[in-house]
Formats: C-alpha cells, sequence, structure tokens
C-alpha cells in the first residue's frame, strides 16, 4: 500500500511576504489567504481579458467565490482584521485541503475559527469551504457567506439572489471580465448548522452576492458554515450562468461531507502514484511529494485551457506569463502526467489539438509548410499572444517541436491508436513538414540559422544544439509512428534526418551553437545536456561523457535559473557521480523551495533575477519529476514494450537505495517502478 506523502509544516502568523497558500484541482485556482475568509484571488481555467498593461489576452482573476466574515455585535472581522489572533495555516497533501486556525477577538468575547478549504478533483466546477466557529463565552454572532468581486476587473450580469430567480440557492451571477473576450457564471450555497435562516443582501444592484445568518451561541458551543461554489467558464457552455446553478445545486444536494470525502477519494487514487525515494534525507522526500501535489493540483482531465508556468495560481507582483500555454508545459509537465494521471495529460495536449488552424495559420505566416505552434499561447485562441515585439515567439523554433513530441510521447505511453490518428498524427506529421521547410540544406547538411534555444538572447545563434537534437528525435519518432499506422511517410522526413548537422568541438564536446563561447550570455546554459536527457539524442560515448564533463563542472554558473537546473541530478548521474548527484539535487531543485508550503518558485531567491517570489513553477516541478520518474531510473519512453524502456544502469544521488512508484499508467494498465542503485536496469513490473 502507497504510505501517505510528507506535508509542509504548519505556517504561524502572518506571511510577510510569502506566495499565500494555492488550492487547485486543474480547472479552478485559489490563492488562499491566511485569514481565509477574506478574499484571496481566484482563477478559472479559459477565463481570459486583456492584460491590464500590455493589452494581450491573459488569465484573469474572478471573483473570490468562498469569502466569508463574522461579526461580534458590530465588529465585523472584515474591517477589523487586526482583531484576528494567532493564526495557523496546515497543509494536507494527501487529501488536498488545507487547514487554517485563528482566533477572532473583539472585547472579552473571542472565537476560535476553524477553516477547511478544497477545491474538489470529483466536481471539478467546485470549490468548499467549512468553517467551524466555537465561542469562548455565550454571544450573539453574525455570519456571512459572499462571492467578492473586489479582487477582479469586470461587470456583474444576469445576478440573481435567493428563491425561484436564483434557480435555486442564495444566488448566482455572470462574471463579465473586462474587455468582453470571456465570461464565467459562478452560483452559490451556503448552510449554517444553528439555523436555516438566511437573509440574502443586495437583493439588487450589482455588490457582492451575501447570504447572511444569526447565531446565539452557548459557551463552548460551535455552529458550523458551508460553502459550495460553482464555477463554469464560457469555454465550456454558451450559458455558463445557468450551468453554474445546475452544477451548485447538485453540489448542495450532495452535501460537504459526501464531496469532501469523494475529493478525498479521488487524491487517494493519484496518491498511489507517489514517488519514494528510500534512504533520500527526509526534506528532500518532502519537496518530491510537494512537486507531485502541485503538478497534479494543477492539472485534471476536464481543464479547458491545459494550464500555466504557475498553474492557476495568480497574485499580484509575478503575473509576466499571463498565464499563458508555454513550450514548458509540453516538455517537462506532459510527460510525468502520462505516467501520474493521463486523463490530465491528455487534455493538456488536447488545448493544442483545439487549435491547429493557428498553428496552420501560424506556419503560412512564415512562408512554410505545416504547423508552427506559438510561444505563448493565449488561453482561450490558442494564438500567439507575447508581448511587445516577442523576439523568442519570432525566432524560437523547438517549441513546436516539443508539441509534437508530447503526442508522440501520448501514443507511446497510452497505446490509443484512435486518438494517435484522430488528433495525434496530424500535429505530428505538421510539426514535421514545417521543421523540414525550417531547416535549410547547405554543403554541411540540414541546418538551422537564427533559431533561440533555451538560452533566450538577443541575437540568436546558428544550429542551436538543443533543437537540433529534440528534432533529431521528433523525425525519428514521425517517422516509426507514422509506418505504425500506415501514413505516408514524406521522404524529406528521411533525408533531413540523416542530414542533419550538430555542431562538434575537437574535444567531442556539443557545444550550445555554433560558434559557442563559454563566456558568452548565458554560456552556461546546460542546453545540450538536455539534449541527451530528456530528449534522448544518441551521442556517441566520447561526445556523451565530454559534453557531461564540460557543462557538469559549469553547473554553479547556472543553478538559480528556472527551469533546466531540476536535470542536474540525473545528467550527474549519468556521469557516474553519486555525490554530485545528490549536492545538485539540493542545488538544483531543492534551494528554489521558499516559503509557505513548499511552492517551488522559478529563480532561487539568492539569483539577481529574483524579483519578487514566484511560484510553485511547474516547469522546476515537471523536470524534477521527469528526473525522478526517468532520468535517474534510465529510463527511455518508446514504442517498444514498456519493460524494455530501462536503457542503462541505475546511479542514483548518494545515500539513496531505490526509487519506487507503487502504480504508474502504461497503455491503459497499472504497473510499478522499481530502480535500485547499481543495478544493470531499472524494472517495470505489472502493479
Amino acid at each position: 500500500m502507497t504510505s501517505a506523502p510528507l506535508n509542509p509544516p504548519p505556517c504561524r502568523g502572518a506571511r510577510g511576504s510569502d506566495l499565500p497558500a494555492y488550492v487547485g484541482n486543474g480547472t479552478i485556482g485559489l490563492r488562499v489567504r491566511e485569514i481565509p475568509l477574506l478574499a484571496g484571488s481566484a482563477i478559472l481555467n479559459g477565463v481570459v481579458g486583456p492584460d491590464p498593461d500590455k493589452g494581450i489576452e491573459a488569465a484573469v482573476p474572478i471573483p473570490y467565490p468562498l469569502a466569508a466574515d463574522i461579526a461580534i455585535g458590530e465588529a465585523w472581522l472584515s474591517d477589523q482584521p487586526w482583531a484576528a489572533e494567532d493564526l495557523l495555516q496546515s497543509y494536507d497533501f494527501g487529501t488536498g485541503e488545507l487547514f487554517s486556525q485563528f482566533l477572532f477577538r473583539i472585547g472579552d468575547v473571542a472565537l476560535t475559527v476553524e477553516v477547511t478549504t478544497f477545491a474538489s478533483r470529483s466536481d471539478c466546477s467546485l470549490v468548499l469551504q467549512e468553517s467551524r466557529i466555537t465561542a469562548g463565552q455565550a454571544c450573539s454572532i453574525r455570519l456571512r457567506t459572499l462571492v467578492d468581486s473586489r479582487p477582479a476587473q469586470g461587470r456583474m450580469t444576469e445576478r440573481r439572489t435567493g428563491g425561484p430567480s436564483a434557480g435555486g440557492g442564495e444566488g448566482s451571477l455572470l462574471w463579465v471580465p473586462e474587455g468582453d473576450l470571456s465570461h464565467c457564471g459562478i452560483a452559490f450555497h451556503s448552510r449554517c448548522s444553528l439555523t436555516d435562516d438566511s437573509m440574502i443582501a443586495p437583493k439588487f444592484g450589482s455588490g457582492p452576492l451575501v447570504a447572511e445568518y444569526r447565531v446565539d451561541l452557548r459557551a463552548g458551543q460551535p455552529v458550523e458554515l458551508h460553502q459550495i461554489a460553482a464555477l463554469i467558464p464560457s469555454i465550456v457552455h454558451h450559458r455558463p450562468r445557468e450551468e453554474a446553478v445546475r452544477r451548485a445545486s447538485l453540489g448542495a444536494r450532495r452535501g460537504l461531507a459526501r464531496l469532501r470525502a469523494l475529493n478525498r477519494e479521488s487524491w487517494a487514487e493519484i496518491w498511489k502514484g507517489r514517488i519514494v525515494a528510500q534512504g533520500a534525507e527526509p526534506r528532500h522526500q518532502q519537496l518530491i511529494d510537494a512537486g507531485f501535489y502541485y503538478l497534479n493540483a494543477s492539472a485534471h482531465r476536464s481543464s479547458p485551457a491545459a494550464t500555466s508556468m504557475f498553474g492557476l495560481a495568480h497574485w499580484p507582483g509575478y503575473h509576466y506569463y499571463y498565464g499563458h500555454v508555454m513550450w514548458d508545459i509540453d516538455a517537462f509537465c506532459v510527460p510525468p502526467l502520462l505516467l501520474l494521471q493521463p486523463g490530465a495529460a491528455r487534455s493538456l495536449i488536447d488545448f493544442r489539438a483545439r487549435h491547429v488552424e493557428a498553428a496552420r495559420r501560424h506556419a503560412r505566416l512564415d512562408g512554410k509548410p505545416g504547423m508552427r505552434f506559438p510561444w505563448q499561447a493565449a488561453p482561450l485562441s490558442g494564438e500567439e499572444a507575447a508581448p511587445d515585439d516577442g523576439p523568442a515567439a519570432a525566432l524560437a523554433a523547438h517549441l513546436s517541436l516539443h508539441v509534437a513530441r508530447a503526442f508522440s510521447l501520448d501514443a507511446d505511453c497510452t497505446g490509443d491508436l484512435r486518438y494517435l490518428r484522430d488528433r495525434g498524427w496530424p500535429i505530428i506529421a505538421g510539426v514535421a513538414d514545417w521543421l523540414t521547410g525550417r531547416l535549410e540544406r547547405t554543403q554541411r547538411g540540414a541546418e538551422l540559422p537564427c533559431a533561440t534555444g533555451p538560452a533566450e538572447v538577443p541575437d540568436p545563434p546558428d544550429n542551436d544544439s538543443f533543437t537540433l537534437m529534440t528534432a533529431a528525435d521528433l523525425l525519428k519518432r514521425a517517422i516509426r509512428i507514422g509506418a505504425g499506422i500506415g501514413a505516408d511517410i514524406p521522404a524529406a522526413w528521411q533525408d533531413m534526418l540523416d542530414a542533419l548537422y550538430l555542431p562538434r568541438r575537437s574535444d567531442g564536446v556539443i557545444p550550445a551553437h555554433e560558434d559557442f563561447r563559454i563566456d558568452e550570455d548565458k554560456g552556461a546554459t546546460p542546453s545540450p545536456l538536455a539534449g541527451l536527457f530528456p530528449m534522448d539524442y544518441p551521442a556517441g560515448e566520447r561526445e556523451r561523457q565530454a559534453t557531461l564533463d564540460f557543462f557538469l563542472s559549469r553547473w554553479r554558473d547556472y543553478v538559480g535559473s528556472p527551469m533546466l537546473a531540476a536535470f542536474y541530478p540525473a545528467w550527474a548521474a549519468m556521469a557516474g557521480d553519486r555525490k554530485l548527484a545528490l549536492d545538485l539535487f539540493e542545488e538544483g531543485y531543492a534551494a528554489y523551495d521558499a516559503g509557505r508550503f513548499h511552492q517551488c518558485l522559478e529563480y532561487r531567491v539568492d539569483h539577481p533575477d529574483s524579483a519578487v517570489p514566484a511560484g510553485p513553477f511547474l516547469a522546476n516541478i515537471g523536470g524534477m519529476l521527469m528526473t525522478m520518474l526517468l532520468g535517474l531510473p534510465g529510463l527511455r519512453i518508446s514504442g517498444d514494450s514498456p519493460e524494455a524502456w530501462p536503457h542503462r544502469p541505475v546511479t542514483l544521488p548518494s545515500g539513496w537505495s531505490s526509487i519506487a512508484v507503487d502504480r504508474l499508467w502504461v497503455r491503459g494498465r497499472p504497473m510499478r517502478l522499481i530502480a535500485e542503485q547499481g543495478k544493470d536496469r531499472a524494472q517495470i513490473l505489472p502493479a
């Protein structure tokens, strides 16, 4: 039986500059304050508006659906939050439940307030909150639940309050963010354990939807306040308010206790895929569990617009990726989810499949065949939405390769030929066609002029090695998969694969690009190592070892930056250095941990580009999970039998004796992974 995850330590007091807790289910994301009744931030997958600074299509906050308030006499908590004392929060990653506690004191009256907040995985349109208020002495209090629109920019229409006009429940509304690019429906129900009488206010106007209860409490007597809110984006329903009313009403009939139990069952199922690093220090296992949790909490099979670099976590000050879908999602988040939660992985690539026409138009604008996917895909339109002049959008060639590669990995992991033929193959073939049009034939072979790699620099170099190594893997996959389904394979694919030109130095090192210098801007970026893993480029032993030695020796010049640092332990293990693998798990991943509840940051706090805390950063998290599931065990996902995926001896960080996963999903079957230090191969066995 899978062991429970290690939860983060509880947090006491005000959070200071730390990020608030992030609670999500892949369709809804909440930032919950340390006083959780005060409105935080809410993101609903697929709801967009113009970014207030750049004007581009971006994910935008919506009204906070689980706000609440408490009054002792005429003193409301929202009006006097400084009257809250002894703040405590703890997070149960095993169930996805955030627990908050505080004391609300006005004069001689003190209330102990305990709040549990979660986003339902079984009913992914619902978020729920249970507040338990206990009086220290007899008193009368008032309780409010409200949908608070103050954190959002937009307007409220079709507002309905309790009674027949609300269609059930206390109220519902249609929210239209500024710019009118999308809208969403919100409906809410509440229940007070000591009274059935609630007052809905205001009944008219455009203020927050509020339900109020008056309760007399004896000393030591608790009262429970339940909140259930349904949120529906217009991307999934053309009349989202009405659908939100139906979903909220269904949730109310089931009740919070039943929905909580179902949510716990859903998380228990996901945690069967827990990655256990036997012998790792508890802090490292805790961070592995946290990364596992945040990635799975940010994706759901029902996610309509994939997920973003920070999942569905929004907070003022770091929204500089605008909720866009970027290459990191396809390259770093899809592979582990294919093994852990394949339905959620499918939703991420389905986003790309829904926007193939935008990708075809994008390629045609360049005068190229096939499909070219955008660098920063807008959540609703799927079109390019990079801000300003978008240099990376114009010159990065590797993004589309990751999109197509993700579909090939889906085919190898799921074995779903119908999906491959209907959705995956057109994209794999379209990107392969675009790639052959993007490469240029020279006397040296098929070269890639002027293309940005992971090291985004103002003057893109020629022959970026990471892109070319990824291109080699994609073309091989496209040829193999096409042959397997009887598709016509253009001769140009094999011709370009055979002719691919990869820069090489005289000492065997694969440099980052043509005319590479280690002292250039971002020269320590280990992108050729990322070509070896996770892109599986089949370098010869001499160049493989020389490239590992060259870039591993310069890790201090790169760690602190985002994305690739999480792969360092796998690269050190490939070089046979167990101590360095352990050191680099700490330096390349664990050191990015800061603040509350292990929200892995984009940059380490000691990095000069770390302006504000920004997390949980899914590229770092996905890279770590790929290292744990594929890199350290030595697995290569392919069309072969999964028992053949292990392809090299197992080398783990110092002190680690094994990596074990009780349940991975491979071609519709539950499988186990056992990677024991020193063994010739890891094992993938039936679960």
